[in-house]
């Protein structure tokens, strides 16, 4: 859907206890970033794009776990993709074999991120940041450490997007001196206490931190210790569980929401 004012628009869906995130360009250009854990997200993208359309151009999976994956299975059955990229990595799931047959069946052109990829999206850049190697074929118990992250950048305004991953990411991103300041953060895991060092938040410094999670979730997420970091460094948060979904626009220098 074509938008004639010029503004990037990126909406953190509410799904519940999971991610998705969706961009939409002022080209035009539509961006799904996870699924989140069931079909709500069905209904989401029914509020955000017209009922005619039904083609998304890039469909990004930060790594296969349910709750950020289960609703791109649905999603690849409804809407026509041109792009996917994801980690490539295996898990042994019943959503993960789902996952595999949807995406024999789209034919989408499938990419494996590894970190120096870029995207362009118009006047929109993706920066792939992680991982650092190919990861395509390898086996994992837990892929939260395989998360795609990614910096989007839009003019002035950039984002960072970092799915589940942990401190220990966290820690190679901050060694290996990668460019990870970002006016908008997206946080890791949900908010959880495995993610989101104040070393890590140094180096970000962004204005806006959002948490996506589920309302009385039974993992206790956003964690205290992480609300703490984020208010120690005077960044506003906002969590998709107490404000439902959350609507950033940005026209290339001043962010509103």
């Amino acid at each position: 859907m074509l938008q004639l004012d010029g503004n990037l628009q990126v909406v953190f869906f509410d799904v519940g206890q999971g991610d998705a995130i969706f961009v939409e360009t002022p080209e035009g250009h539509q961006i799904l970033i996870d699924g989140g854990p069931s079909k709500r997200i069905l209904g989401k993208l029914a509020m955000k794009m017209p009922f005619w359309d039904r083609t998304l151009d890039l469909v990004i999976l930060t790594h296969p776990e349910s709750d950020h994956l289960r609703g791109l299975n649905y999603v690849l059955g409804r809407y026509k993709v041109e792009n996917i990229l994801w980690n490539g990595v295996l898990r042994d799931t019943e959503v993960f074999k789902e996952w595999q047959e949807v995406l024999k069946e789209e034919k989408a052109n499938e990419v494996i991120a590894q970190a120096g990829q870029k995207i362009k999206a118009g006047n929109t850049k993706i920066f792939i940041l992680y991982p650092f190697e190919n990861l395509k074929g390898k086996k994992y118990k837990d892929s939260n450490d395989t998360s795609v992250i990614a910096r989007l950048v839009f003019y002035k305004n950039s984002f960072l997007f970092t799915g589940d991953a942990t401190k220990k990411t966290e820690w190679q991103l901050l060694d290996g001196e990668v460019d990870i300041n970002s006016d908008v953060l997206k946080v890791g895991h949900h908010g959880s206490k495995t993610s989101t060092s104040k070393e890590f938040l140094k180096e970000v410094s962004p204005e806006i931190a959002v948490i996506s999670c589920g309302r009385n979730n039974r993992y206790g997420h956003p964690h205290r210790e992480v609300l703490q970091n984020l208010q120690d460094f005077g960044i506003t948060i906002l969590t998709t569980s107490q404000k439902g979904d959350i609507k950033l626009i940005s026209n290339g220098k001043d962010l509103i929401y």
